[in-house]
């Protein structure tokens, strides 16, 4: 069968079929396509898809108009480099795939209640808050279900009680665990020193974000954690969850924001912006020179 005859059969069977068929069927398509345009819009899986469509669409074009008794072995080996290509796809989007299927388990319909670690707001909000009128670095992972065992096992684990004070004395200047992250599980402080996958620099929002804020992110790329960041150079805080990256969050508002991303709706009365937690003779205007050593700094 040739190429022609090939379309003139394709246009027979559309026509055979009712309109509101098509439409269904066209409808169902966009949605899916939109759906996978948008969970790997900005990653660096959809410049890999790009180059891969296009490749199926220029394969597929010269096998159609070319593809006729007289090239069968051509047909026979683009068959098979469909076959490859399904299992290429599997690889390199492997991250996607897994971020994927963290967020399914992630619904109400695979959830058996509140995500563990809601209280740890209360806890984890005026600790950040003191670090960040103090300009000491932290960055406080909290973990949902994705386990994250093989992180904490290259740490020091603690299985302390989750307090304030625990979490500022970390992250004192000089302690022996302040410079890397810190995973809490529940109510549990259970490790310390905890050293993070980095993501890309290609990847940050903002190109003077330095290892703090890479680590954040790598992490939150590959598990479905609330990692809570706070640079030492700008006192900013941050969130981050699922590969992105929120803007600085108003200090009085980071215990309302943890609480809420972690399913918890109980806020303490005292917020965390109150007046003695900032040092004596401290200043909180930022100068330009501060944004631009993140990098250096590692923060």
């Amino acid at each position: 069968m040739t190429s022609i005859e090939r379309l003139d059969d394709l246009l027979q069977r559309v026509g055979s079929y009712a309109l509101w068929q098509i439409a269904i069927e066209l409808l169902l398509i966009w949605i899916v396509v939109y759906a996978v345009v948008r969970f790997i819009q900005g990653t660096r899986a959809a410049r890999a898809l790009k180059g891969m469509l296009v490749l199926i669409a220029l394969s597929t074009l010269l096998v159609q108009v070319l593809g006729d008794d007289a090239f069968q072995r051509l047909g026979y080996l683009y068959e098979r480099l469909l076959a490859i290509i399904a299992v290429a796809l599997v690889v390199i989007f492997q991250p996607e795939l897994r971020r994927g299927l963290v967020r399914l388990g992630e619904t109400r319909l695979f959830r058996g209640g509140d995500m563990p670690g809601s209280s740890a707001a209360k806890a984890i909000a005026p600790a950040c808050v003191y670090c960040a009128k103090s300009r000491f670095g932290a960055i406080i992972v909290i973990e949902r279900t994705t386990g994250l065992r093989t992180l904490v096992e290259g740490g020091t684990l603690l299985d302390a009680h989750l307090s304030r004070e625990l979490l500022q004395t970390i992250f004192y200047p000089g302690s022996a665990l302040h410079d890397l992250a810190v995973v809490v599980k529940g109510s549990v402080v259970h490790a310390a020193g905890v050293q993070l996958p980095m993501a890309d620099a290609s990847d940050m929002p903002d190109a003077r974000f330095g290892s703090r804020h890479r680590a954040a992110l790598g992490l939150s790329k590959e598990s479905d954690a609330l990692v809570v960041v706070v640079s030492e150079e700008t006192g900013d805080v941050r969130l981050a969850e699922y590969g992105t990256m929120t803007t600085p969050i108003a200090l009085d508002l980071l215990e309302v924001e943890i609480a809420k991303r972690l399913g918890g709706a109980s806020i303490a009365e005292d917020g965390p912006g109150d007046e003695d937690d900032t040092p004596v003779g401290f200043d909180r205007s930022v100068t330009a020179a501060d944004a631009t050593i993140n990098e250096e700094r590692g923060d």
